[in-house]
């Protein structure tokens, strides 16, 4: 039943994300917020921004209806009603517990909407979103306890996680170069830190995992090659900031998976949690690759990492024959792959995560190959 509920709230945000998108594409039409081709953007024709209104939208709605439901149910103010199930109804104090978490989270994610939709309107500048991606990471670690490596110690702990959350925050917003690109590659790895979450049994973050992955099943095709809108700042800013935050209240080790009664309490182990701490990175490994690559060329070139150009490595596909859409499933592809080699490590021993490394590794070998590999010319 609790699967049902999951998989139920992932439909509802993907219908309220599909439906929304021509909603919020007439709004971008009536203030002007279009997107206009460039010099080093693929896009061909004036694209409507604001799809990662409907995005978060889809996110936002399911989420507060399911917190405020848990809130009344957990105090009794209206009674938990008969037909809800008895496995449920265990749950509904845990989730009322993780509410005031899950809203400072989202209030958190909202400032970066906010922040997306003035960039997308009027350019802020990358400085001036890098500071506020920081101070926004800071407010979640600090306040409502979005902590990754905590048998690091506290200080350790909050540093890396803050910088955890900036570096995939602007990952999938580096990633947002091409149709369809950021939104599907989001959902990949969504479906993949599900797939750990579930097999945990940690239901608030599978739960609001599967409405993520609905939000973006919902845009995806409106947004797929060629993409009739774009999700801009205001989406990849949420989705990325929402995608790292999930991937640190994941714990990746069943408790039964002990070595010691202290590690047990906090649901850690000792070997099978150094493999599993690296699930995320695995799982983001692509969108992490791309932003390395582009930042280290933009730097090797003498120019600022943070301004926009066409050397991300789907624009280098391209420029190697592929088509968009070639492109874009070539990512797709690697992403699966990596995401599937991810979910292997919580489970595996010290060959198996050397070799769970190794094929990540080799995967992105072939894609820097695929890139770097000169166009042949053709035979008369």
């Amino acid at each position: 039943m609790i699967v049902i509920g999951a998989v139920a709230a992932g439909l509802v945000s993907m219908a309220l994300a599909w439906l929304a998108v021509p909603v919020t594409t007439r709004i971008a039409h009536r203030f002007g917020m279009i997107d206009l081709p460039d010099r080093h953007k693929a896009h061909a024709r004036p694209t409507p921004l604001l799809g990662g209104c409907a995005i978060f939208a889809a996110i936002l709605m399911p989420t507060l209806l399911a917190l405020a439901t848990a809130r009344i149910w957990a105090h009794d103010l209206g009674g938990i009603p008969a037909w809800v199930p008895a496995e449920v109804r265990l749950h509904i104090p845990g989730a009322a517990s993780r509410a005031p978490q899950a809203l400072g989270i989202l209030a958190c994610a909202f400032v970066l909407h906010v922040i997306g939709i003035i960039d997308d309107r009027k350019n802020l500048g990358p400085w001036l979103k890098l500071a506020g991606q920081f101070v926004v990471s800071t407010v979640a670690v600090v306040f409502f306890d979005v902590r990754a490596l905590m048998l690091a110690g506290p200080a350790i702990s909050c540093i890396v996680t803050v910088i955890w959350l900036v570096a995939i925050t602007n990952a999938f917003n580096f990633l947002d170069n091409m149709d369809g690109l950021s939104a599907g590659v989001a959902a990949i790895c969504a479906a993949a830190l599900l797939g750990a979450a579930a097999s945990i049994g940690q239901l608030f973050v599978t739960g609001w995992l599967c409405v993520i992955l609905g939000a973006l099943l919902g845009f995806l095709p409106h947004n797929y090659p060629p993409a009739k809108v774009f999700m801009g700042d205001a989406g990849a800013l949420v989705i990325g900031f929402l995608l790292a935050t999930a991937s640190c209240l994941t714990t990746y080790v069943h408790p039964s998976q002990s070595l010691g009664p202290a590690l047990a309490a906090q649901g850690l182990t000792g070997t099978h949690y150094l493999y599993g701490v690296f699930v995320p990175v695995v799982v983001m490994a692509v969108p992490l690759y791309d932003m390395v690559s582009v930042i280290s060329l933009r730097l090797r070139d003498r120019k600022s990492p943070m301004v926009g150009d066409r050397r991300h490595f789907s624009h280098r596909l391209v420029r190697r024959g592929m088509s968009v859409r070639t492109a874009v499933l070539t990512i797709y592809l690697c992403t699966g792959a990596t995401a599937i080699a991810a979910s292997l490590l919580p489970q595996v021993d010290e060959i198996g995560a050397v070799m769970v490394f190794a094929q990540t590794l080799a995967i992105l070998l072939i894609i820097a190959l695929l890139e770097s590999a000169e166009p042949r010319a053709s035979k008369p």
